[in-house]
């Protein structure tokens, strides 16, 4: 079958970037896969995109670039009306591929293309986060406080220093965030305190390979809900633990699995999603599980 395929021109650093539709079709044909090559011009234009290919009858997608890219082809496919679950297809060709990372995808786009050939795939759960901008999907995580901040500081960074401008603007942000009360509920738990952020993760990685999340998974229907009560001072040490998947333990970290969360706060807080600054609290958020064939 044909996988209608999805490339974002400004993934990664933007340098180059008129090679990246080269370098796809070049591993797409070595590999002798089928595809229906597309350029995004806009996040409308990947929108109508993904519903000309749906409307043409395909029902494998293939996104080539960032968690970015990969979730607005996610959302764009959840607000069609499908049958069955469409097949989602990812070659990492972004300053953060960190969704793959959960499945142990190589970071290099030429390596990942041979994922396409067999016919495994994986039925996952997809993230549903509502808000002032309505409602939105995401594949990998949803974050708030200094990490919503972290996003919107690296969005505003130049785009030559890749994905190290997410841990410049993490530096950069944290201390000028504040630790601020936070109302958190759940269908089972309720938190009431201050926090610096909270990290609700559909998959294992973000931030270019920090380990946030490692017991999540992506087909249980649950989010993995994590509240950073920890002082400033000691968020270095705690990084450094992260960075392996060696916080949990740490008392400074609340941690809940969830299918429903509301989160409120005193102050507008930031939010982003999959590596986009998306707007600020009050959210809710819930998954569909099972919603989305992932090709591995």
């Amino acid at each position: 079958m044909t996988w209608w395929t999805l490339i974002n021109p400004g993934a990664g650093n933007g340098s180059a970037n008129v090679s990246i539709e080269q370098r796809v079709r070049s591993a797409l044909a070595d590999h002798e896969v089928d595809a229906v090559i597309n350029t995004t011009r806009s996040v409308d234009h990947l929108r109508e995109l993904v519903r000309r290919g749906a409307a043409a009858g395909s029902t494998r997608f293939l996104a080539v670039g960032g968690d970015g890219t990969a979730s607005l082809v996610a959302d764009a496919l959840m607000r069609l009306p499908w049958t069955e679950p469409p097949t989602l297809g990812i070659l990492p060709a972004g300053s953060g591929s960190d969704y793959v990372r959960t499945f142990g995808f190589s970071q290099k786009l030429e390596e990942a293309v041979r994922h396409l050939t067999g016919s495994e795939t994986y039925l996952v759960d997809v993230g549903i986060i509502e808000g002032s901008w309505g409602i939105r999907h995401f594949l990998n995580a949803a974050n708030i406080g200094v990490l919503g901040a972290t996003v919107k500081r690296a969005e505003q960074m130049s785009r030559r220093w890749g994905s190290l401008r997410y841990k410049l603007a993490f530096w950069l942000e944290l201390p000028r965030f504040p630790r601020g009360p936070i109302s958190l509920e759940t269908e089972r738990r309720t938190f009431e305190g201050d926090a610096i952020t909270v990290v609700l993760a559909n998959g294992q990685y973000f931030g270019a390979g920090v380990n946030i999340a490692p017991r999540a998974t992506l087909i249980d229907g649950l989010l993995d809900v994590q509240v950073f009560t920890v002082s400033k001072s000691r968020i270095p040490l705690l990084y450094r633990k992260a960075t392996r998947g060696l916080h949990l333990s740490d008392p400074g970290v609340e941690r809940y699995r969830a299918g429903r969360i509301s989160i409120a706060t005193d102050v507008p807080w930031p939010v982003e999603i999959d590596g986009d600054y998306l707007g600020e609290t009050p959210i809710e958020v819930s998954l569909l599980p099972g919603a989305l064939r992932f090709k591995i």
